[in-house]
């Protein structure tokens, strides 16, 4: 009877083998800690675990986004409250020391503190799913980008024959001259050669990296606008720019309190910054940088081509702000109107 009417908060350190749990009560006295195996099993036997101690209130995971990635979701279709736990600081660990128990442990006492209080995200609708084609996408440009700058490298390099022949070309035309080369394997000692063989094998790998961004579009374009139809019609925004907002918000955008808790995901929240008779804010450079990049690229573009931001920019450049001073305040206000338009997109998705 005790054990039930008891009050348990748990907290989990996770990792790709094994999470370790630790359990406190209401007035932080330690219950007990104990390894499980990560996987669905031992997601079973930790939730049980907690069980047997009491009523579980609240449980606080380290790297629901990761490791923990499963563990929240068992967790969530089991109807337990869980919080997202950030890893705990340096100088906590160097006076403390580091341990899986003792993070474990930390984690519980977030929870019970209050002091965790993020909702994670649920990872189990079309938003995950973006998120994964993103991740491949991403991961294709980042390629293509390192491809296109060895190609260059070796045309610097190359013989002076060669170099001449290819300087004058550019982009994709550079890209189809080295894919096209023929090459003589029974040559392949002498250096132009070689160096042919190298630029077709690197512009021939620019080619497929293209291909794969090109399907990975041509599969996101679509499913981003059928699930945010509204915030890929803003201005400047787009299925790109919308597909980053998503994952950025999850699939449960309801864990954002407000515009300005996103505000504040998206780095563009100023930071208070006063200390005495000083009264000012710094620039946020936490959050998420991939959201904060893409609402960069909204405000180039409306700065461009938005009459309505360009008249904002003269008005606010009379004022004597710096340009980067206004791209701040035209990032905030395009944050609170994405927001607006996750919000009635996922409105409208449940209510049908």
């Amino acid at each position: 009877m005790a054990k039930q009417m008891r009050k348990v908060y748990g907290g989990v350190d996770t990792h790709g083998r094994t999470h370790h749990a630790a359990a406190i009560d209401g007035t932080g006295r330690v219950l007990g800690d104990r390894e499980f195996p990560a996987t669905p099993v031992g997601y079973r036997k930790l939730i049980s675990w907690f069980g047997q101690l009491g009523d579980v209130a609240k449980v606080g995971i380290e790297g629901t986004g990761s490791y923990g990635a499963g563990l929240a979701r068992a967790m969530a279709e089991a109807n337990m409250q869980i919080v997202e736990v950030d890893r705990p600081d340096r100088r906590a660990r160097r006076r403390k020391g580091k341990s899986d128990p003792l993070d474990a442990l930390a984690a519980a006492r977030a929870a019970l503190s209050g002091e965790a209080a993020g909702i994670p995200k649920t990872r189990s609708g079309p938003v995950e799913a973006i998120r994964a084609l993103r991740v491949a996408r991403r991961g294709a440009i980042k390629a293509r980008t390192a491809a296109f700058n060895q190609l260059h490298g070796v045309i610097v390099s190359a013989p002076a024959g060669l170099r001449a022949a290819l300087a004058e070309l550019r982009g994709q035309q550079l890209v189809d001259r080295c894919a096209a080369f023929r090459i003589d394997d029974d040559r392949i000692d002498d250096p132009t050669t070689a160096t042919k063989a190298a630029l077709r094998a690197i512009a021939r790998r620019i080619i497929a990296l293209q291909d794969e961004i090109q399907a990975a579009d041509r599969r996101l374009a679509p499913l981003t606008t059928a699930v945010a139809p509204r915030t890929a019609a803003i201005f400047g925004v787009g299925a790109e720019v919308a597909g980053q907002m998503l994952v950025t918000a999850g699939d449960n955008p309801e864990r954002l309190r407000n515009e300005a808790a996103f505000a504040h995901l998206c780095a563009v929240a100023p930071i208070p910054a006063s200390s005495g008779r000083t009264d000012r804010h710094r620039l946020n450079r936490g959050g998420d940088r991939a959201a904060n990049t893409a609402l960069y690229m909204v405000v180039v573009t409306r700065m461009r081509r938005h009459q309505p931001t360009r008249a904002y920019v003269a008005r606010r450049t009379a004022q004597g702000l710096s340009k980067s001073d206004i791209m701040r305040c035209l990032k905030r206000f395009v944050v609170r109107e994405i927001y607006h338009a996750i919000r009635a997109d996922f409105e409208a998705a449940h209510a049908t």
